[in-house]
């Protein structure tokens, strides 16, 4: 069902389901702030589905749900279909970062009677809206011994939360004329983590009080930080949007509200493919999908290679062959018109909230600068498909030509000769520490990928 809103759909109890749905995502996004807790919360999920660890398999047949965590912070999860695996997969991949503020290596210090700790933001972000909130420290923490302590601050209803401060209003005359980029620093995201003394402390006894509670409930020194990998993010739930309660507000939805629905969509088939399926969800997508962990580390190719050696069918050839002949949806979100900012849209080719899920035939900035640019082809079969089952979409560009842009990962595994395109949510807010989505847009999506997974 192309471009119509999907609300005349669901009236009355037909709207029972996509609130159930709904209310599920709202706890996975809640509970799943960094990607590290997306993977772990995925694989929890996926244990309750049936699937097992790939490292448990010998030998895989159809019907066989497998998964395969990579580092903590990648996931890559199958269920082997009736045909070949060199026949090709249809492929559901998203990423589970998002924009934040990462604590550096040596951040923790003392100044005019406060205890800070000093941050490098990551992704893309207006740094003036993630001041003068409520933030938290998620993270881990790895000791030389080997031992791994789990950072988690400011979400449970005793804890503590932190923050970033700002100028007040009466002495910011002079902060006001800056521009929007620069009226916050870089630099001066830095969170404030306490003002009290250590007793019997004369040198920096405020930051020496920050260690002690530090050692006390984590048993972790100063020089710790250096092997530490902690996010500070917005703290809170994510909660019910709009007086109809139609929408969703939280932290993250770019893009774990597509990697939440991928995923389900993978752990809700009923029957076994014809074509193995697969939902991937991986990191770093806001800062180019680079490292290990990124889409473009050859963990994907490597596990694929693993899958056909479990069947007993891997080849080199049979590995290309199998790349060549799959089909991918780069589950990823899109920008969703605004009422209050009409002006950076071109409106024939936006994405509208409860329309359902969105197509980008490519992103890139300007002139399609770095962008995956579908096929008409696969589009066509994709429209097929959707129309057949009755799911809402619709096809966006992600602002005006000459506004701005911005990219997924729908070009690295294009680059592995996959048919691939853009096809997620639309979100309003984007990378901002509220973002909010259409709860029936996140139903649909589901329904497509789904279908997606079955007819592609």
């Amino acid at each position: 069902m192309y471009g119509k809103y999907a609300y005349e759909k669901y009236e009355g109890e037909a709207m029972k389901p996509v609130t159930e749905f709904n209310d599920c995502y709202i706890d996975f996004l809640s509970d799943s702030k960094t990607e590290r807790l997306a993977t772990k919360n995925s694989v929890k999920l996926a244990e309750a589905k049936g699937f097992k660890n790939i490292t448990t398999f010998k030998k895989l047949q159809a019907g066989d749900k497998v998964y395969a965590v990579n580092r903590d912070k990648n996931i890559a999860l199958f269920v082997i279909g009736k045909e070949k695996v060199e026949n090709g997969i249809n492929i559901l991949g998203a990423h589970i970062d998002s924009p934040r503020m990462d604590i550096k290596q040596n951040p923790l210090y003392e100044s005019t009677g406060f205890a800070l700790l000093d941050t490098h933001y990551y992704g893309g972000i207006k740094k003036y809206q993630f001041v003068t909130i409520p933030l938290a420290l998620y993270g881990v923490v790895c000791k030389k011994d080997g031992t791994k302590v789990d950072i988690n601050i400011g979400d449970n209803p005793n804890d503590p939360v932190v923050g970033i401060s700002d100028l007040l209003i009466h002495l910011s005359q002079d902060q006001m004329t800056k521009t929007a980029s620069k009226v916050i620093e870089g630099e001066n995201l830095d969170v404030t983590v306490g003002s009290l003394p250590l007793k019997g402390e004369e040198k920096d006894a405020i930051k020496a009080n920050i260690l002690k509670i530090l050692k006390d409930k984590y048993n972790i020194e100063e020089e710790d930080f250096l092997s530490a990998e902690i996010e500070v993010v917005p703290a809170g739930r994510a909660r019910s949007y709009g007086l109809d309660s139609s929408m969703v507000a939280g932290y993250g939805h770019d893009d774990r509200v597509c990697a939440y629905t991928s995923l389900r969509a993978i752990l809700d088939l009923e029957e076994v493919p014809e074509r193995t399926s697969c939902c991937i969800l991986v990191d770093k997508e806001e800062v180019g999908s680079i490292g290990a962990t990124g889409a473009q580390s050859r963990f994907f190719e490597n596990i694929i290679a693993e899958i056909l050696s479990l069947k007993g069918e891997y080849t080199d050839l049979a590995l290309r062959r199998t790349l060549t002949n799959s089909k991918m949806l780069s589950s990823d979100v899109s920008a969703g018109v605004d009422p209050l900012y009409l002006s950076v849209n071109e409106l024939k080719n936006s994405a509208f909230l409860n329309k359902g899920i969105v197509f980008n035939k490519y992103t890139g900035s300007r002139g399609k600068g770095g962008c995956n640019d579908a096929n008409p082809e696969y589009i066509a079969h994709l429209r097929n498909i959707l129309d057949e089952d009755g799911v809402y979409y619709q096809t966006a560009e992600l602002g005006k030509v000459d506004q701005g842009g911005g990219g997924t990962i729908a070009y690295i595994l294009a680059n592995l000769n996959i048919d691939v395109i853009d096809a997620g949510i639309a979100v309003l807010n984007m990378h901002s520490p509220m973002e909010v989505v259409s709860k029936i847009d996140v139903y649909e999506a589901y329904l497509a990928y789904k279908t997606f997974l079955k007819k592609a």
